[in-house]
């Protein structure tokens, strides 16, 4: 047996630290299929995945990746800008381009390592032309941003949630400092299933001459003109991020913008530069996505329609489901107990809503986190709705 590390005493601590607070989180192995997962022994509906168009079980992307994988490899075998660019790297590129109507794209191994890497590297740029970048980001940015952010070293100033008098309150009040400006926020939040006004952003953003780097990760796919995204509904940003992983039902992440733009992150990303590229079997799933998405206009006003169909259920109720507008519907509790005995009886009525805890959201507003996706039938979704109803009745 491996002796113990030097640190576990400490660790041990914590975690247990963790578990007094009900934030530990702990890993659960389990078989998916469309729409549900094996847990435990039992077949649960998955109200939490974002396999929100359920392409992650879709026959065409199985049988691109396999072929690419016999074809190509199964590794890209170093990173871009070693031997590991492909031929098929830039036609899955040069397509999602075209998807989110930009000049080009780079691809990154998650949204994580896009979010956490590029945006030090597009403010350190910024910060050459003498003064620093003053940064101004929504105060509920996922945490990739947040981490990008403290690694470049800028003070940010937070503007209230989905709040643009208080951002253009703000920019207005640094108006004689000098230095870039940048704008950082998500077009559908991740936690609370909103949207940000982007194409109120965008005015913003070309009024203060300002950067507007957006979040699309939960938009990509689901929202806009042929699932490219709200930021392509909007007329366009400086720079989009997007996931693979969720509605492209594959993994991996992208950014979009000019070509200058997707150069520099080439030359300048650490995240890109020492990363092994994306293997030809994950290239092949995102090809038939981008096959598949612009043609799936029913599956969107379906989900859509499903969405907003649980949110009046749960409404009916007495739930408070934020501000959501989306396939993500928040049902928020507040307390950490309570939240978790609400999703112990919700398992206990066969479907399967993760609770979501601080840190990942603001304290005392832990919650259930529903993701519907057009893999979940008229039954599992009136499962969903009841099993919440009937499990928030009782715990009241």
């Amino acid at each position: 047996m491996a002796a113990m590390s030097r640190l576990d005493p400490l660790l041990g601590e914590a975690l247990a630290d963790l578990s007094a607070r009900r934030t530990r989180r702990t890993l659960h192995p389990g078989q998916p299929g469309p729409g549900i997962v094996l847990r435990d022994g039992r077949v649960l509906i998955n109200a939490s995945a974002n396999d929100y168009l359920g392409l992650s079980h879709h026959p065409l992307l199985a049988e691109r990746a396999a072929d690419w994988a016999a074809r190509y490899g199964t590794g890209a075998g170093a990173s871009r800008l070693v031997t590991g660019t492909l031929d098929l790297h830039r036609r899955v590129e040069a397509r999602l381009a075209a998807f989110k109507h930009t000049e080009a794209a780079l691809l990154f191994a998650s949204g994580w390592q896009a979010n956490a890497a590029v945006l030090p590297a597009l403010l350190k740029a910024a910060a050459t032309q003498g003064a620093p970048p003053l940064l101004f980001a929504d105060r509920l940015i996922h945490a990739s941003l947040q981490h990008g952010i403290q690694a470049s070293g800028l003070r940010q100033h937070r503007f209230r949630h989905n709040d643009l008098d208080h951002l253009e309150t703000l920019l207005s009040a640094s108006a004689d400092v000098p230095g870039r400006r940048f704008i950082v926020t998500e077009s559908v939040f991740s936690m609370d299933g909103d949207r940000a006004d982007l194409a109120r952003l965008r005015r913003i953003a070309d009024a203060h001459d300002a950067f507007l780097y957006v979040d699309e990760a939960h938009a990509t796919g689901v929202l806009g003109p042929g699932g490219a995204g709200l930021s392509v509904a909007a007329g366009g940003v400086d720079l989009v991020m997007g996931t693979l992983s969720k509605a492209f039902g594959g993994f991996g992440a992208y950014v979009a913008g000019s070509a200058v733009l997707c150069d520099w992150l080439a030359n300048a990303c650490s995240g890109f530069i020492h990363t092994t590229a994306l293997p030809p079997p994950v290239l092949g799933a995102i090809d038939a996505a981008l096959d598949l998405l612009p043609g799936m206009e029913a599956e969107r006003a379906r989900l859509a329609a499903a969405a907003a169909a649980l949110r009046a259920t749960l409404r009916q109720e007495g739930i408070d489901t934020a501000g959501s507008t989306t396939q993500i519907v928040p049902v928020l509790v507040g307390d950490v107990q309570a939240t978790l005995a609400l999703a112990d009886a919700v398992a206990g009525r066969g479907v399967l809503a993760i609770a979501i805890r601080p840190p990942t959201v603001p304290p005392n507003s832990s919650r259930l986190r529903l993701a519907l996706s057009t893999a979940h039938d008229a039954h599992a979704l009136s499962r969903i709705a009841d099993s919440v109803a009937l499990s928030w009745r009782a715990a009241r």
